[in-house]
């Protein structure tokens, strides 16, 4: 892309083969039509909804389901199809689920497409005319004015008080000021580059004649559209993890199941008796409802985060955020209120505030509006906006000041005077010129000031008062506007500057700024004691960004803040062996968020990435959690994120990612509970056969109620379970850590273990000690089923804690265990109770010492956990305090 910013004016019109008053031929613009193409955005026709689904059925998990189901058909020989349905369903609706949460990245290009204005002013054939913007070609002459968007990026010919939004590209909190000026330096900043215009902006004030000087994806929106197409969509860490699970899985169920084969082989059992076997304990081992639950309590979570105002738009992405470990924001409206508000008022021996406060009312073109509540709305410059509202508080009313001293006369903002004038009439006769502008270019306009008696000279010392106080406004990265005024008799026949902005009398300096967010420094304060580094990535200027970073504690001791310009010297890797040494980033552009972000990621860690603007959309899409402003945000930035913040708070993504957390840890905690369970019945099936029982502890269709029961209701309420005191005092898990690592699998494998002897126990104690002759294997076989199934019930009560004990947390605080417990024993009970139904599921009545035998056998886990967990803490195996922090 062509450095038009660089060159010379009249270079830029021979380059381009065009005149500033004729502009091209419409032939000619036809030929370039033809070369350059139409001024829209490509885009990628999507996939196919068949291919799209398909495309899903590589998961690993969803083979292993697939798989479980055949296998279920088969351990049936075909009657036995409930089962196998069950889990067809599970797999289309997570198919259908994820196909609904994709295409965020052709959203966002749509979004872009859609900012290009319908019509646009052009000169072709030295005629004006209007020409849809999709046909805008290089070396168009355009003609805008206020309210317009720039429909294609463009070097400015002639300006008149021009001005443009530029936010949603530059990060620029404040409209900028562009001039028809000469060539500026080759490596000028985005957002410096005084002399162009960049699509998709906004023209805010005055007008212009411009000069097309890229069109389409030759456009800086248009390089924007390229990286989000270039930016593919990667894997969340909960995919990973689910990932992980299926092969750890399969290559379980594969071995055990190869063992089992031999061994019965070895025993001289049948070869289709074994394979069924070997089958039936396939299926036992395969949670088959654990992608719907893990699906369902993500869907749980984003529920609790709409009421933390963040919606979350891919359900992965809120686990996502629970091991975040940088959070890469935005300043204007995130950190800041995106309000321009006057802090400092300085005159001299500050007697005069009034006075220049009356004087940045009137010499102001906001509109003031009240509100039902007694406040006021404000609508114009950012900067007016904030001099008319700081008047209000202070008892003047901008709409009464106009009343009383309507204006007369006026001389508006110019990027080259810097000052602003307007005329209004004095009640004792003649009129007052309000002047207010630049500090030092209003001072060089100033013979006298307002000071401790009254109008005095400027002298040197006053003088140096000023221009001293002028410097303390913006070391402190104050935006500072100076108010003077001049008394005439009448109004001149000739209003310009000589006349009306001479002889000026100072009276003060007004220091306004976007302000912090009250609740964001102690947002940040939890982010560091989480383990989480916050870090400003804001196209404003470093002393600005500077001073908000220090007030908020972004910026600490040791760190540094770095520039765009400086980004551009800087290689990728010494960025990335460096990143951490950096807190604040100035006047970036597009590819250096993407770099910034890359870079940390390249040190392993989870990145959150907010931002509102056209230019922030690449890097939210490059982040592994992309947080868009639900008030400020364009359609691009929303398109291109995982998540829209509804209050622009960058408060809310550190409750985000507390819930984030939480929900992991829920998550893990049905795995936990599932495939402990599962381990279990494993291990019940493995040694009933490498034993060589005469008669299996479980039936098939008891093993098939055991997952009704215990893999469906508990599993949820562990979901549902609060977040755990403490969680935002532990560090982030890394991106790529195991989900079996710090002692997970250990637990997982003892948990199964005990669940499974406590079974086999059970059989063993209704076959040899309690069951009576002829009907021993009745009651060994309906004591196992029994056992098994409540001892899993009472299990899911360990697992809602991994280090608590059930009674710090309290046993009844979760509604939704309770309830799923009870409408699990209510229906094991019936199973073991009802003639009907003992029937149907191969069961026995139970005497007193049975059934004294099986709840003591049930309860039994909680008693071991509990031991294991006051072991562990006495161990100090807890993350809060193993040295994780």
């Amino acid at each position: 892309m062509s450095a038009w910013h660089a060159k010379r004016t009249e270079e830029v019109l021979k380059e381009l083969g065009t005149g500033r008053r004729s502009g091209l031929s419409e032939a000619e613009a036809g030929k370039r039509l033809g070369r350059y193409g139409r001024n829209e955005l490509e885009h990628q026709e999507p996939e196919g909804m068949l291919r799209r689904f398909l495309a899903q059925m590589r998961d690993p998990m969803i083979l292993v389901l697939l798989a479980a189901a055949i296998l279920s058909l088969l351990a049936s020989g075909g009657e036995d199809w409930i089962d196998a349905v069950i889990i067809l369903v599970i797999v289309v609706v997570n198919a259908i689920i994820s196909i609904s949460q994709e295409d965020s990245a052709e959203k966002a290009l749509e979004a872009l497409r859609n900012m290009s204005a319908p019509l646009a002013k052009v000169i072709r054939d030295g005629g004006l005319r209007r020409v849809e913007t999709a046909f805008l070609v290089p070396g168009d002459i355009l003609q805008l004015e206020a309210g317009d968007l720039v429909p294609a990026d463009a070097r400015v010919l002639e300006a008149h008080s021009l001005k443009a939004d530029e936010s949603s590209m530059t990060g620029e909190s404040v409209p900028v000021s562009k001039e028809a000026c000469g060539a500026l330096p080759a490596d000028t900043p985005l957002g410096d580059r005084r002399n162009m215009l960049l699509s998709a902006t906004v023209i805010t004030g005055g007008n212009c004649t411009c000069v097309v000087t890229g069109t389409g994806m030759d456009t800086e929106v248009g390089r924007i559209a390229g990286m989000l197409m270039e930016e593919g969509d990667g894997e969340t860490p909960l995919q990973r993890k689910m990932a992980e699970i299926s092969k750890s899985l399969s290559f379980v169920c594969l071995c055990v199941c190869a063992v089992m084969f031999g061994v019965g082989l070895l025993q001289g059992k049948e070869l289709l008796d074994m394979f069924m076997t070997a089958v039936s304990l396939a299926v036992a081992a395969i949670p088959e409802g654990l992608p719907a639950i893990v699906t369902i309590v993500l869907a749980l979570g984003v529920q609790r985060m709409v009421k933390r105002g963040a919606i979350v738009k891919r359900l992965p992405a809120v686990e996502t955020l629970g091991c975040a470990g940088v959070i890469c924001s935005d300043k204007t409206g995130t950190l800041t209120q995106n309000k321009m508000t006057v802090v400092d008022i300085w005159t001299i021996g500050g007697r005069h505030r009034q006075e220049c406060l009356t004087i940045g009312a009137l010499c102001n073109d906001t509109v003031l509006t009240y509100s039902p509540g007694g406040e006021i709305a404000t609508a114009g410059d950012p900067t007016e906006a904030a001099l008319a509202a700081a008047a209000w508080r202070e008892g003047l009313d901008k709409n009464e000041l106009e009343r009383s001293q309507p204006r007369r006369a006026e001389l508006p903002f110019d990027s080259e005077r810097k000052l602003m004038s307007t005329v209004h009439p004095l009640a004792g006769g003649g009129f007052r010129v309000m002047v207010k502008g630049a500090p030092d270019v209003l001072l060089d306009r100033c013979r006298t000031a307002l000071g401790r008696v009254g109008k005095t000279p400027l002298n040197g010392p006053l003088r140096r008062d000023i221009l001293r106080a002028n410097e303390d406004m913006a070391q402190r990265a104050l935006r500072v506007l100076g108010t003077a005024y001049q008394d005439i008799p009448a109004l001149p026949e000739r209003l310009d500057s000589d006349v009306l902005e001479r002889g000026l009398t100072f009276v003060g300096l007004a220091g306004m700024i976007d302000p912090p967010r009250p609740e964001v420094k102690r947002a940040v304060e939890q982010c560091y004691g989480a383990g989480i580094r916050p870090v400003m990535i804001t196209g404003d200027h470093r002393l600005t960004a500077l001073a908000i970073a220090k007030e908020l504690g972004i910026f600490r001791p040791g760190d540094l803040a770095v520039t765009g310009e400086d980004l551009d010297f800087m290689p990728q890797e010494m960025l990335e062996q460096d990143v951490e040494k950096f807190s604040v980033y100035a006047r970036v552009s597009p590819e250096h968020k993407m770099r910034i972000v890359k870079a940390w990621q390249k040190r392993g860690k989870v990145v959150a990435m907010t931002g509102d603007g056209v230019n922030d959309a690449p890097a939210l899409k490059a982040a592994d959690i992309g947080c868009a402003m639900g008030l400020s945000g364009t359609d691009v930035a929303k398109g291109a994120s995982d998540m829209i913040l509804t209050d622009d708070n960058f408060a809310t993504i550190v409750s985000a990612v507390e819930q984030g957390r939480g929900i992991y840890a829920n998550i893990k905690k049905a795995i936990h509970y599932l495939l402990s369970c599962n381990i279990g019945e494993i291990i019940t099936i493995f040694f009933a056969t490498v034993l060589d029982f005469a008669q299996m502890p479980l039936v098939p269709v008891q093993l098939l109620w055991l997952n009704l029961v215990t893999d469906s209701l508990p599993a949820l309420a562990l979901g549902m379970e609060p977040v755990e005191e403490g969680i935002m005092k532990e560090r982030p898990r890394a991106a790529h850590e195991s989900l079996f690592a710090h002692g997970f699998a250990f637990r997982l494998a003892w948990q199964g273990a005990m669940v499974g002897l406590l079974t086999l126990a059970a059989y063993m104690l209704g076959e040899y000690v309690l069951g009576t002759p002829g009907t021993a294997d009745g009651v060994a076989n309906t004591m196992a089923f029994a056992t098994l199934t409540m001892c899993q019930l009472f299990h899911a009560f360990d697992v809602r804690s991994e280090h608590h004990s059930l009674l710090h947390i309290g046993i009844f605080s979760n509604k939704a265990m309770n309830k799923a417990f009870l409408v699990g024993m209510a229906m094991q009970l019936a199973v073991l109770c009802l003639p009907p139904l003992q029937l149907v599921f191969d069961t026995v009545p139970l005497d007193a010492a049975e059934w004294a035998c099986v709840l003591a056998l049930a309860v039994a886990p909680v008693v071991i956990c509990e031991i294991g967990k006051r072991w562990g803490r006495r161990e100090g195996s807890h993350p809060a305090s193993s040295g994780r922090r």
